[in-house]
């Protein structure tokens, strides 16, 4: 296969629907000769965060000199974003190949798109003789497609209600699918914090024998008020004696220190395993990792369309891109345009998937706008405008104006939006791919 016929071949995949179990990937796996057997890994579950801290520890890494393996999910335009070494995103030619290798392994047998993407990442990964890869779950944890590895680390950033379609309705059935990556005697680092949550992972520790080092009590944070926009971490005597100090984030949202520290936790157990990264490696890397579609701002010049400074540009538009699409997502977004945000006026451009709590995320930021343009990206589980409006609170439905193109909801903001103005563009990472190829072009060259 070429390149597009790789990944319509990959797309061809998504009329089977999620299958969670490992059977199918164990078998797939021997098939191809266990390639995920000979990498060193660290693997990274959680319902918000996994991939702001999966980001830091490549960059922070990177910055150290290794070649660092990057898997996550759900990419935003191109598949290619899902696989990345260092800097790297797989190329069209390697993606074909690996697919083509795969499929002839499967002959009529199949499979999910996840189980595949991930079988090709592990592919990609042994070939590239990698100091590390981070691994991302992509649904949960026990069942997830990735969970057939043995880690270095295991990171659990947080529990809170997504996908319960999947993993439950209660806090505790969710942590305790997330919890199904912890395995014997393998290190835990974790911020979850509900009670509930908090006990299916003490127990899966216990259970497992794996040492949890939690935030707030293994590892923790400062924010010393003499010095705004830096942070400190540090450890404890039964973790580490390790800190640092005058860190900086560059990613926008408070709870961004959280995943850094995360990832902070993550690198000191790696020196366990013979990982060097210095005190000035780590400063640089927290200083320039970028995750896009989460809290992306940026402005453009509403003439030639190229990214321009945000201050003193009187014919440029700000944008503000974020994937938050579930309850825990949207209220971080919302104290993060609290805190961290000023502007005269905020247009709101909002798509969903049909399956979302709609009812404990749209209202949140709804509330906000001054402006709000309901719209539909391409997918089969996007929810209508119309359907949207329903979960509109009654009062701000004058607000709404209901648009089911992308890309003229787009247009319709920039109308809207003057100089001093915000157009916020968040509901689902569907609707931030989208949008984000429309304004900026594809991530992957």
């Amino acid at each position: 296969m070429n390149y597009k016929q790789a990944w319509d071949y990959l797309d061809s995949l998504q009329f089977h629907k999620i299958k969670l179990g490992l059977d199918a990937m164990h078998s797939m796996m021997v098939k191809v000769g266990n390639p995920e057997q000979n990498l060193k890994i660290v693997h990274v579950a959680g319902t918000n965060g996994k991939g702001s801290v999966s980001m830091t520890l490549l960059t922070i890494l990177s910055e150290a000199g290794y070649r660092v393996g990057l898997y996550t999910s759900p990419h935003l335009s191109s598949v290619r974003e899902r696989f990345r070494i260092n800097d790297r995103f797989i190329s069209e030619e390697k993606f074909a190949e690996l697919a083509t290798r795969i499929r002839e392994v499967l002959g009529e047998e199949k499979i999910t798109y996840f189980e595949l993407t991930t079988a090709l990442a592990f592919l990609w990964f042994a070939e590239e003789n990698l100091d590390l890869v981070v691994l991302e779950t992509g649904l949960g944890g026990r069942l997830d497609a990735t969970n057939i590895v043995t880690p270095l680390v295991s990171v659990i950033t947080n529990v809170s209600m997504d996908h319960e379609a999947y993993l439950g309705n209660t806090i505790s059935a969710v942590a305790g699918e997330k919890a199904g990556i912890i395995k014997p005697g393998i290190p835990v680092v974790s911020a979850v914090k509900d009670n509930e949550g908090l006990a299916e992972v003490e127990a899966a520790c216990r259970e497992k024998d794996a040492k949890l080092l939690l935030y707030g009590h293994s590892f923790g944070t400062s924010l010393p008020t003499e010095t705004y926009g830096l942070w400190e971490w540090y450890g404890n005597r039964n973790f580490t004696e390790t800190s640092y100090e005058k860190l900086r984030c560059s990613m926008k949202g408070d709870y961004q220190v959280e995943n850094a520290s995360l990832a902070l936790a993550a690198v000191e157990l790696l020196k366990d395993k013979d990982f060097s990264v210095s005190d000035e490696q780590i400063r640089k890397g927290l200083a320039n990792v970028q995750w896009p579609g989460r809290l992306e701002y940026f402005c453009l010049n509403r003439t030639n369309r190229e990214k321009v400074q945000c201050s003193g540009e009187k014919n440029s538009v700000a944008y503000l891109l974020d994937g938050a699409h579930n309850p825990a997502g949207v209220k971080s977004l919302v104290q993060t345009l609290s805190s961290e945000y000023t502007y005269k006026k905020m247009i709101l451009v909002w798509g969903a998937m049909v399956d979302k709590d709609l009812q404990k995320t749209l209202p949140l930021v709804a509330k906000l706008a001054d402006n709000i343009i309901l719209t539909k990206p391409v997918g089969e589980r996007s929810a209508e405008p119309e359907y949207l409006l329903q979960n509109v609170p009654e009062h701000l439905q004058g607000k709404c104006t209901l648009n089911s193109s992308v890309e003229t909801a787009i247009h319709e903001a920039e109308n809207l939006a003057g100089q001093d103005d915000l157009i916020l563009i968040a509901g689902s990472l569907y609707l931030i791919g989208e949008s984000r190829k429309i304004l900026l072009g594809e991530l992957v060259e």
